[in-house]
């Protein structure tokens, strides 16, 4: 059974009297295990496809199955609950709150989970750990580089053990050698057993993936493992 299965999702807004197709009739299967880019130009309908994805929003018509669940038919606290159980995020933007240490943002997933204190700051020391930060847990955002926020967040999204990890153009505020340290990171996550969907536009990041998906005017216009995939050792 595929971890994701989309059968014909669509995506309508209506903008004045106007309805605007964001996604049209799109099929897509992920297997447990996979890294997947989900590429295209800006209006191919790729961020409402990771927003459908990531159970951030619905689609118009069509059928999403997210580990042998219809998430395309749940009300929006049953989103909230798969969101927190089996997606974890990594945004451009980091999304770190700012007063809070690393240790702190971190945990968050897991305060909404309802762990105690302990059992959260364990989890959260360990996840820190295997991004490399073990020494930076009380730091604060703004007390780290771009890159160890980035590390921070990829921690946050791992601390729940989530099925998939979706990150939204995870190096687009990073420099190059920063950029390859992270992507480095999903690599070795990904050897590790997790699913990963990386939404990208830039050809050298998804070349870091196994499979590459392309979208333009709200259709899948390829779909295609990555022969030339980019080696990296961590």
């Amino acid at each position: 059974m595929s971890l994701i299965q989309i059968k014909d999702i669509s995506r309508q807004y209506k903008v004045g009297s106007e309805v605007i197709y964001a996604l049209r009739s799109v099929a897509l299967s992920i297997q447990k295990n996979e890294y997947v880019a989900l590429m295209g130009p800006s209006g191919s309908g790729k961020s409402t496809l990771m927003n459908i994805l990531g159970c951030l929003d619905t689609p118009t018509t069509g059928e999403y199955w997210l580990n042998g669940k219809e998430v395309s038919k749940m009300t929006e606290d049953e989103l909230a609950d798969i969101r927190n159980k089996e997606i974890g995020f990594v945004f451009q933007t980091f999304n770190l709150i700012p007063r809070s240490s690393a240790l702190d943002n971190v945990a968050l997933p897991l305060v909404y989970a309802g762990l105690g204190k302990q059992q959260r700051n364990d989890a959260a020391s360990k996840a820190l750990n295997d991004v490399g930060l073990g020494d930076r847990v009380s730091h604060k955002p703004n007390e780290l580089s771009g890159g160890q926020r980035q590390r921070v967040a990829i921690a946050r999204a791992l601390v729940n053990k989530p099925s998939i990890i979706l990150a939204d153009e995870p190096t687009g505020n990073l420099d190059t050698k920063t950029s390859i340290e992270i992507l480095s990171l999903f690599e070795e996550i990904h050897k590790q057993g997790n699913t990963i969907i990386l939404i990208t536009h830039e050809e050298d990041v998804a070349h870091y993936a196994h499979r590459i998906v392309r979208l333009r005017d709200g259709l899948v216009e390829s779909d295609q493992p990555n022969p030339n995939r980019t080696l990296l050792h961590a």
